[in-house]
């Protein structure tokens, strides 16, 4: 019998560790935002979407939230439409929401299904406007259509998840009267993972989580409850454009959601490293 290399015995030790992970995790769904710089190159999309597979091959039930504000800047530029924004909202005129609509259900959605289907898994690509997945009111008069969700479709998404298919959902909602609002990727994660009762939340964003000095990697909370949150957001630890993100994660949570992960989507296999490994990468909000 020939030598086994130290290297194979080692690969063999990872899939035994990655075992309890595996088993913990196993037929649960996982709602994954996957926006921001994890989007823009290639070999990062092809490596989350490598990740994703690997979730689905092992047993967990993913579901894809995604966002698209590069591409949407790129296009209204062609397009000669300045953007503006209030509180991180894209102030959306009707002009505006048709680019929108188009980019993520035209562009970016069909680019993601394609990636997984590359890789032998099925995927269903929605709007929110589909089956009335998510239905929303209009925020606020001054943001033009962005939307407010009021109703998660949860009894179509399960028909999806059973018929062994991974959901890719673009940011749409159904209002009241059937116009396309806008949604913030990030708040319609929360809200489809609540209404999913996710057993995890993952939010792939541009920092590996929250800092207590972001100049210091040292500093990292790997662990945060909403108490501490808030008292991080009250001494300015946690400020501008992370606010609304830990705000979505706690709301998911107190709905029910075990767990909410913030990390950096341009790790090698960030997935994989947070989901199946004794550290983790990143900041865990918890009850």
């Amino acid at each position: 019998m020939s030598q086994v290399s130290k290297q194979a015995i080692e690969k063999a030790s990872i899939l035994i560790d990655s075992l309890s992970y595996i088993k913990d995790f196993y037929q649960k769904i996982v709602v994954i935002k996957y926006g921001g710089h994890a989007m823009v190159s290639k070999e990062m999309r092809e490596k989350v979407i490598s990740d994703i597979v690997w979730l689905k091959y092992v047993g967990m039930k993913p579901v894809i939230v995604h966002g698209g504000g590069p591409e949407i800047n790129k296009m209204l530029a062609v397009q000669g439409i300045e953007s503006e924004f209030h509180n991180g909202l894209r102030v959306t005129t009707s002009e505006m929401m048709q680019t929108v609509e188009m980019v993520l259900t035209g562009l970016v959605s069909p680019n993601i299904t394609t990636l997984l289907n590359e890789q032998d898994i099925a995927t269903v690509s929605l709007s929110g406007k589909d089956n009335k997945v998510i239905e929303a009111v209009q925020k606020d008069p001054s943001l033009g259509q962005v939307g407010q969700v009021t109703k998660i479709n949860t009894g179509y998404l399960h028909q999806v998840l059973a018929a062994d298919l991974v959901p890719v959902i673009a940011p749409i909602a159904y209002g009241p009267n059937g116009e396309s609002l806008n949604l913030n990727s990030d708040e319609a994660a929360a809200y489809i993972a609540a209404a999913l009762q996710a057993e995890k939340m993952i939010y792939l964003t541009d920092i590996n989580g929250i800092y207590k000095d972001p100049k210091d990697p040292s500093t990292l909370y790997s662990q945060m409850s909403k108490a501490e949150i808030l008292e991080a957001i009250d001494v300015g630890i946690i400020t501008g454009g992370m606010i609304p993100k830990v705000m979505n994660c706690i709301q998911a949570i107190e709905e029910g959601v075990k767990t909410c992960q913030i990390i950096d989507g341009t790790i090698d296999h960030a997935l994989i490293l947070e989901l199946f490994t004794k550290d983790g990468i990143g900041t865990m909000i918890t009850a």
